[in-house]
C-alpha cells in the first residue's frame, strides 16, 4: 500500500440500533446545534421505524409546519450512513428551512446535501439553487491566463498589476524524475522533510519505486540545499508524509506494509537523538491506526491534537479526515471522524493546521468549488470547537491538476505543496508559492459591493473586480461581477487596498481604501454608449488648450481603452456657426488633436487606436437662435467602438443600432 495513493472504495456498512445518549431536541433550531451530529462517532446508521412513519405521513400530506421539528430532531441523530442513504430527508430539511426564510441555514444544509448525495435528490437542481443562494461558484474567478493577458496592456501604470505570486518549482536539487511530495517545514523555516519515490527496491525480481523520507536545508533567499535521505528512518517499506513538531525533536510519519503495522499504512513517531539521528520509532497504536490506510499526520498549534487521513471502514467517502486527542498521561485517545461538514462522499486528505492559528487546510476531491481534481481548502474553528464550512483557497494555487501534501510557514509567507499536471498524479513535484489572500489565515473580513448603471440603476454583470494589497503585496485572485452586479472578497483587516472594477460596458471604478471591519461599497458608473459628451470637456472661446477640469473624464476614456485593447476611439470636434467656417474647422481639429495627444501620452494608447476629426460647424445639434444654442453646438464627442473583424462599416453600424460593440 502506498502513502501516495490511498483511494479505495469503502465496504458496505451495517445498520446499528439507536443510541440512547443523543441530543433529543435542538435549541431554537440553531444550525450549530444540528451540525454537532453526535451519532457520527457512535453509530453507523440511525433508524427508528416509528419516527420515520410520522415523517413520511407528514411529508406526504405536505404539512411542513408539523414536519419541521420532527425532521430536525431526526436529522440531528444521523450516523455516517444516513448521509448517503437518507439524503432525501436532509434535502427536505433544507427545503423547509428555505421556505421559512432562513436562507443562510438553508444554504448550509443544501451544501451538506451536495457533499453527500448518492440518490433521492436532483443534484443539478440542488447545485443550481445552492450556487444562487451562496452567490459564489467556480466561474466567479477570472481565468488567470486571460487576466495576465489583460494586464499586459497596463504595464505603464502602477495602479493595476498581475498577482505577484510565482508558482515556483523547487528545482532539481529538491525534486527528482520521480514523485516528490508531502513536505513539512520546521518552525524556524530552516528545514523541510518530504517524501520521494526516487529510490527503488526489487520485489519479485522487478525494481519498484520505494517511498522514503528526505531532508533539505535552507540556503536563504528561497534556495535549498541538495536533498539527503533520512537513512535511520527509511526501510525497504514505504515511509512518507512527515510532520515535524515545533521544537524539531519529534517527527510523525507513515510506514506501510511491515510486521509492525495494523493495516496497510500506519502512523509512527520518532524522536531526535543526542547524536542528531532519529530513533525510538514507535507505532502510535490501535487507538489511532486501523486495519486500513492511515497517513498524512498533522498537529494542532498546541500539539495535543493529531489530525490525519484514513480510508477505514465507516467513513463518508473514499478517504476521510480524523482526529485524536492526548489524555493527561500523554496517550492518544481513540480517533474520531471529523464529521460531514469537513468530509464528503469524495476523498479528503493532507490535513494541515496552521502553526499559529486554528485554521485547518486540507485537500479534497469532493467539495463544491473545485478547479481541478484535488484542490486545497481551508476551514476555521468555530465557537462550539467544531470546524466550520471550508472554502477553496482560489485559483492562484489550485489548478486543473491536483494540489495536496502541503505545509505553510508560521509567518504565512509561503505555501509548500505537491502539484501534478492535469489528469496525471504519477510524477508530483514540490512547489513553493507566496501565500495568496485566499489562503491567508487572517483573511476573514468581508468586502462586498455592487456596481450599477448610473443612468438606469440596473446592475452591470460583465466586469472584473481586482483587489490589490498595497501594504504587503499579497496576491488576490480577481473575480467577475456576479449576475446581480455584486462581488465579495475575504481580506485581512486594517490593511490599505486598491480596488479596480473594469469591463467593456462601463467606465472603470478605482478607489483606495483602508479596510476596517466588514465593508460594503455600492458604486455607480456611467455606461459606454456609441456617442458621448462630457460636461467637463468644454474649451474657452477660440482656444484649444486643455484645462485641468477635463483630465478626470479624459483619464476615464484612456483607462477604458487600456482595459479593453480591442476597442477604438473616435474624437469629433465641433464649433458653433459663428465666425469663419474654415477657421472653425481648424479650431475643432486642434481641439480633437489636443485630446488625442493627451490620451495617447498619458494613457499609453497607441496612435492607431484613436482617430481625431474636426468638423467645425458642419454638424450642428440645434439651430442657433440663442447663446445657449451655440453652447450646445460647441462640443467634443467621443465614440468608442469595437471594429468588426470581418470589415467594419461605420455607417452601416450606425444605421443598424447606433452602438459600436
Amino acid at each position: 500500500m502506498s502513502i501516495l495513493h490511498p483511494f479505495s472504495e469503502g465496504l458496505a456498512q451495517k445498520r446499528q440500533k439507536k443510541d440512547k445518549n443523543v441530543i433529543e431536541n435542538p435549541h431554537d433550531y440553531k444550525l450549530q446545534e444540528l451540525f454537532l451530529f453526535p451519532n457520527v462517532n457512535k453509530i453507523r446508521y440511525y433508524y427508528d421505524k416509528s419516527e420515520l412513519n410520522k415523517l413520511n405521513k407528514l411529508d406526504k400530506a405536505k404539512d411542513s409546519d408539523a414536519l419541521y421539528p420532527l425532521l430536525w430532531d431526526y436529522v440531528s441523530k444521523f450516523g455516517v450512513d444516513n448521509f448517503r442513504r437518507d439524503t432525501y430527508w436532509l434535502w427536505r430539511l433544507a427545503n423547509i428551512t428555505e421556505e421559512q426564510g432562513r436562507f443562510y441555514d438553508a444554504q448550509r444544509l443544501y451544501k451538506l446535501v451536495l457533499k453527500h448525495h448518492h440518490a433521492g435528490v436532483d443534484f443539478q437542481k440542488v447545485q443550481s439553487k445552492y450556487y444562487k443562494m451562496a452567490g459564489r461558484k467556480p466561474e466567479d474567478y477570472v481565468p488567470l491566463d486571460y487576466y495576465y493577458d489583460l494586464v499586459e496592456f497596463r504595464e505603464k501604470l502602477d495602479t493595476l498589476r498581475p498577482p505577484q505570486g510565482i508558482d515556483l518549482n523547487m528545482g532539481f536539487y529538491v525534486n527528482s524524475n520521480k514523485s516528490d511530495y508531502g513536505p513539512s517545514i520546521s518552525w524556524d523555516n530552516s528545514t523541510i522533510i518530504f517524501t520521494s519515490q526516487r529510490n527503488s527496491i526489487r520485489r519479485n525480481f522487478d525494481p519498484v519505486p520505494n517511498e522514503d523520507l528526505f531532508i533539505i536545508k535552507s540556503l536563504g533567499d528561497g534556495y535549498w540545499d541538495e536533498a539527503l535521505p533520512l537513512k535511520e528512518l527509511n526501510t525497504e517499506a514505504n515511509e512518507g508524509s512527515p510532520y515535524l513538531s515545533k521544537d524539531g525533536t519529534t517527527i510523525y510519519f507513515s510506514r506501510c506494509n511491515t510486521p509492525e503495522t495494523f493495516g496497510n499504512c500506519d502512523l509512527f513517531v520518532a524522536q531526535l537523538q543526542a547524536d542528531s539521528t532519529w530513533g525510538e520509532v514507535k507505532n502510535l497504536g490501535r487507538n489511532v491506526n486501523s486495519t486500513a490506510w492511515d497517513s498524512h499526520p498533522s498537529l494542532s498549534p498546541t500539539e495535543d491534537t493529531l489530525y490525519f487521513a484514513s480510508d477505514r471502514i465507516g467513513g463518508f467517502g473514499m478517504s476521510d479526515l480524523y482526529y485524536t486527542h492526548k489524555d493527561r498521561n500523554g496517550n492518544w485517545l481513540p480517533a474520531k471522524n471529523m464529521g460531514p461538514v469537513i468530509n464528503t462522499r469524495g476523498s479528503e486528505v493532507s490535513p494541515f493546521v496552521h502553526p499559529k492559528h486554528n485554521v485547518l487546510y486540507f485537500s479534497s476531491s469532493g467539495q463544491l468549488i473545485n478547479f481541478g481534481e484535488f484542490d486545497i481548502y481551508k476551514a476555521y474553528l468555530e465557537e462550539n470547537n467544531r470546524w466550520g464550512e471550508s472554502s477553496n483557497i482560489g485559483p492562484l494555487v489550485n489548478g486543473k491538476g491536483s494540489e495536496f501534501y502541503f505545509t505553510i510557514d508560521q509567518e504565512s509567507e509561503n505555501l509548500y505543496y505537491a502539484k501534478s499536471i492535469e489528469n496525471n498524479m504519477e510524477n508530483l513535484d514540490l512547489y513553493s508559492f507566496p501565500l495568496p489572500m485566499g489562503a491567508q489565515p487572517l483573511a476573514t473580513t468581508k468586502l462586498t459591493g455592487t456596481l450599477t448603471d448610473s443612468l438606469s440603476n440596473s446592475p452591470f454583470t460583465d466586469g472584473i473586480v481586482s483587489i490589490i494589497d498595497m501594504e504587503e503585496g499579497i496576491a488576490i485572485a480577481p473575480k467577475y461581477l456576479r449576475e446581480d452586479g455584486s462581488y465579495q472578497f475575504e481580506l485581512i483587516d486594517n490593511r490599505q487596498y486598491l480596488m479596480v472594477i473594469q469591463g467593456d460596458e462601463f467606465f472603470r471604478i478605482e478607489k483606495i481604501f483602508t479596510l476596517q471591519g466588514d465593508t460594503n461599497f455600492d458604486d455607480q458608473t456611467r455606461p459606454i454608449s456609441s456617442r458621448m459628451q462630457f460636461e467637463s470637456v468644454v474649451f474657452d472661446n477660440n482656444s484649444f488648450e486643455l484645462k485641468s477640469a477635463m483630465y478626470y473624464d479624459l483619464d476615464k476614456i484612456g483607462n477604458f481603452l487600456l482595459d479593453n485593447p480591442d476597442f477604438k476611439l473616435k474624437i469629433s470636434g465641433h464649433t458653433d456657426t459663428k465666425g469663419n467656417p474654415q477657421a472653425n474647422i481648424q479650431l475643432s481639429q486642434k481641439r480633437a488633436d489636443a485630446i488625442k495627444d493627451y490620451i495617447e501620452y498619458f494613457g499609453g494608447i497607441s496612435k492607431d487606436r484613436i482617430e481625431a476629426i474636426g468638423y467645425g460647424a458642419q454638424q450642428p445639434l440645434v439651430e442657433e437662435k440663442t447663446e445657449s444654442d451655440r453652447e450646445l453646438n460647441r462640443r467634443v464627442e467621443f465614440e468608442i467602438y469595437r471594429p468588426n473583424n470581418k470589415g467594419w462599416n461605420r455607417n452601416k453600424v450606425e444605421e443598424d443600432d447606433g452602438i459600436r460593440w
